[in-house]
């Protein structure tokens, strides 16, 4: 099943719309899935996820999203549910937004606050629902191959190399931020440390 949908800008990672709530656990657990799937647009947004389309496996959930002329589109689904047609409903919400004026797009600041495509999301995931339909059993049968070019990872990787990430800037900012001792004092050591510290950077530049 289809539990959560949210559309966001590829530009900014501001979260666009979101379809209604369709999770049978507790609101804690839909909060968490909603707070993966907008740090997932955020890492898109950042670069740290090339990939146009991919599957992102959380428990016994997974994360499919597409990326189509800078907006992103991500889907929570059961990990049973069939991951071809998770992308036949994400590549359905891509047409119905193609329709929009990208002017209109640009100029949204709040989150979420695209409620005119909120109503769409609603009427596609409904298509959705019964996998055994003849459209969807139509869907599932074509092009078989077509799982080929998603790309398949963990969110355990996308955070531990977000934390990495942090890691190194933290670090960076540390280095960056230190205060050196100033020359000219009375403190032949200070001057010394200064004149070597200078020749490196000379040297690096």
């Amino acid at each position: 099943m289809v539990k959560l949908t949210i559309v966001g800008r590829v530009s900014d990672g501001l979260p666009l719309a979101q379809g209604p709530r369709y999770m049978i656990e507790d609101y804690n657990k839909f909060l968490f899935y909603k707070q993966q799937a907008e740090l997932i647009l955020k890492e898109i947004s950042k670069g740290a996820l090339a990939h146009s389309k991919m599957t992102i496996h959380i428990d016994h959930h997974s994360f499919n999203h597409l990326v189509d002329n800078g907006i992103i589109f991500i889907t929570l689904c059961d990990s049973s549910y069939p991951r071809k047609l998770a992308f036949h409903y994400l590549q359905d919400l891509q047409k119905e937004f193609e329709k929009f004026d990208n002017r209109l797009v640009e100029k949204i600041t709040r989150p979420y606050s695209f409620v005119k495509f909120d109503s769409i999301i609603r009427n596609i995931r409904r298509l959705y629902i019964n996998t055994r339909t003849q459209a969807n059993l139509s869907k599932l049968n074509a092009n078989r191959k077509q799982d080929v070019d998603i790309v398949t990872k963990h969110i355990s990787e996308i955070l531990e190399r977000r934390n990495i990430g942090s890691s190194i800037c933290d670090s960076s900012n540390c280095v960056l931020n230190m205060e050196l001792p100033t020359p000219g004092g009375n403190c032949p050591e200070v001057d010394a440390y200064h004149n070597n510290f200078c020749g490196c950077c000379s040297f690096m530049g």
